[in-house]
């Protein structure tokens, strides 16, 4: 059996960090109280608001679909419409969980190249047939860093953007799966991506660098923190024995941790990056700047590269279009691996 990674479809795939599971251990001895209430609990919502530097509330929840519904379900009434990008993962991966967490509100798609939504046509969004009351409302702006393409909104993408919703009387909701990967490429604070720039509510994510099952909805607006608090109970996502999830979440931020993943897996993705680009058989997608590449390549190559144990999703969006994605657990070792394997693939079709 290979020694190698040869995994590509997700940064989900990647085990746990060890300081996540030594964090839950020393979390696993006597008893707390539950539901939140517990002491590691109290000093995760302390550090995170040490973080974002303000005082935020916090809410823990086990996946990224329940954290990203929670938060529209709380920023948009049933009449109201998500506005996002129609490749946005709340629009494309969630199975209607928006719509289903929400009893009526819609997600409302915009366009913008690179997966990023175009400031005009957030302009257009934000006053689609408002006062109609046979339409749904303009409500909440979702905005997702990084986005399903691997590419970041710069600060002064995400403020102009935050200025549109703003000025239109809107909430906006930030889809965090990959922050931590989008805020190492931007070498910003977490509060010039987030409260600074208009974002009322965030899904921040670990699961994918890091962390076992915790993720947190970083509540910035706290005049919806009580709303949330039972709409997290009715929906069935209030765990009981919270202390795990925030114990992970304490491994994952003490020291740095979730930083020096982050930066490992985009470091990976560049490195991968920059040997595809030297192949004139394939050609790379858009700008990827996290740890996502999209990419055309030939059948013949993703044929032979599926024949030797490699994985990654390939046709799901169209003939020959592929996606590549590294994780904190990727190694260089992992991609020259890879990379070998492409180059004799492509080799290999033009001996032929």
């Amino acid at each position: 059996m290979s020694t190698y990674n040869t995994a590509f479809t997700s940064d989900n795939i990647a085990g746990v960090s060890p300081q996540v599971l030594e964090a839950m251990a020393r979390c696993n001895v006597g008893q707390a109280d539950p539901y939140g209430r517990d002491d590691y609990s109290i000093k995760a919502e302390k550090m995170l608001s040490d973080v974002f530097e303000k005082d935020v509330r916090v809410f823990f929840v086990t996946t990224g679909t329940a954290a990203n519904c929670l938060s529209l379900s709380a920023l948009t009434p049933p009449w109201g419409a998500v506005l996002c990008h129609h490749e946005g993962h709340i629009n494309n991966d969630e199975c209607g969980a928006p719509e289903f967490f929400n009893s009526g509100a819609r997600v409302l798609t915009l366009d913008g190249t690179d997966s990023k939504v175009d400031p005009e046509a957030l302009k257009w969004g934000v006053k689609y047939r408002v006062g109609d009351m046979h339409s749904s409302q303009p409500s909440t702006v979702s905005l997702t860093q990084a986005t399903e393409s691997g590419t970041i909104y710069t600060l002064d993408e995400l403020c102009v953007l935050g200025a549109i919703t703003k000025n239109a009387g809107l909430r906006m909701h930030m889809d965090g799966a990959r922050f931590g990967n989008a805020l190492v490429a931007l070498n910003c604070s977490p509060a010039e991506m987030t409260w600074k720039c208009g974002v009322d509510v965030l899904s921040f994510g670990a699961t994918k660098n890091g962390t076992m099952s915790a993720e947190a909805i970083v509540v910035f607006d706290k005049t919806i923190a009580q709303e949330m608090s039972f709409r997290r109970k009715r929906s069935g996502h209030l765990g009981s024995k919270m202390r795990f999830m925030a114990a992970q979440m304490l491994g994952y931020l003490e020291n740095d941790l979730w930083l020096r993943n982050a930066r490992q897996a985009n470091a990976m993705a560049a490195m991968l990056k920059s040997g595809l680009e030297k192949l004139p058989e394939i050609s790379l997608i858009g700008s990827p700047e996290a740890n996502i590449i999209f990419c055309k390549m030939p059948t013949y190559c993703i044929d032979k590269l599926l024949a030797q144990g490699f994985r990654f999703y390939h046709d799901r969006w169209e003939p020959n279009v592929v996606r590549f994605v590294t994780s904190f657990a990727t190694t260089e070792q992992d991609i020259q691996h890879f990379l070998s394997a492409v180059n004799q693939a492509v080799g290999y079709a033009q001996a032929v």
